[in-house]
């Protein structure tokens, strides 16, 4: 009975690929395929046959699928050693064709940051991912490309800045891979009230990502710093301590204390169990805003981290 149930298992394996921007895409294999994880395979899409390596699928993504139903993709064939071979030709192509529609884009005096650029694997296409402030036009870009990349389709994609992140990859602050080229498929909106009310420092350096937008996981904890907010007193407010009255200067959620300023100037913390609060006003000055919400020698431009216009387009 052992060799049957292990011949159920391999015709219940599902696999996938990851094309960009993080989707995954269930795959259409034929019995007779001996595809495995790993695998670099020939794939059909909506651009073209591209390349993508094959991931084994588990259990927990299959059964999203049945609920989300992503569109499946064909696989045309394995990739064989002469086929790695021209695609590993393909990608020096396409960093030459990148550094080429970069120097026009120059020439034009056009303002867009290319990102990358892709071939499929015929090269009868090519696409150009760019970011760009405004809306560009192209048309005589489109021209010069078009002289240079002769009997090959040429496709010009205005992507945003946080598509350009999750295109490019790299590791975030906290040493993982960026979430959007690992999980986050969608963005959602950030704003700086998320970081100073998780007394995160409002500096740049701290709370905006590499796409120059703020950090998507400021999102993650937030409804956990909202209850934690519930058993401690806000800033601003008047405590009776052991060293007597004193005012909270700052609150520090994750450890359940708070730093107060007594009536002697200093400054202390104090655990949530050894502070009462204190009705009416305490006449003890503190400067909010010289707390660790904000960093007086670096002038913080809010509006530009906050602006999530066209960073995410959908367009890849």
């Amino acid at each position: 009975m052992q060799p049957i149930h292990f011949f159920v298992i391999i015709k219940l394996m599902k696999f996938a690929v990851r094309i960009i921007k993080n989707q995954f895409h269930p795959l259409k294999v034929a019995d007779n395929a001996n595809i495995k994880h790993g695998q670099y395979v020939l794939v059909r899409t909506d651009k073209g046959e591209e390349v993508f390596q094959v991931f084994l699928v588990n259990s927990e993504i299959q059964h999203l699928w049945e609920k989300h139903k992503p569109e499946p993709l064909s696989v045309v064939r394995i990739m064989t050693d002469e086929d790695m071979k021209t695609y590993a030709e393909q990608q020096e192509l396409e960093v030459k064709a990148f550094y080429k529609c970069r120097d026009f884009a120059q020439k034009r005096g056009l303002v867009m940051k290319f990102t990358q650029a892709r071939y499929t694997f015929d090269r009868k296409k090519i696409t150009f991912y760019y970011t760009a402030p405004e809306r560009v036009d192209f048309r005589e870009l489109l021209k010069d490309l078009t002289q240079e990349f002769k009997r090959v389709r040429i496709d010009l994609r205005h992507i945003g800045v946080r598509d350009e992140t999750s295109i490019l990859q790299g590791q975030g602050v906290c040493g993982q891979d960026y979430c959007c080229c690992r999980f986050l498929k969608k963005f959602e909106q950030v704003n700086t009230k998320l970081a100073k009310d998780q007394g995160i420092p409002i500096t740049p350096g701290k709370i905006t990502g590499a796409c120059g937008r703020l950090l998507c996981c400021l999102n993650y904890e937030y409804k956990n710093y909202l209850e934690a907010a519930k058993t401690l007193p806000p800033v601003g407010s008047g405590i009776m301590t052991p060293d007597g009255v004193a005012k909270i200067f700052m609150v520090n959620f994750l450890k359940q204390t708070v730093s107060a300023k007594i009536e002697d100037g200093k400054i202390k913390e104090y655990k949530r169990c050894e502070i009462e609060m204190i009705d009416g006003e305490v006449n003890i000055d503190i400067d909010i805003d010289n707390n660790l919400n904000y960093q007086e020698d670096e002038i913080v431009d809010i509006k530009s981290l906050e602006d999530d216009k066209n960073s995410s387009t959908g367009n890849i």
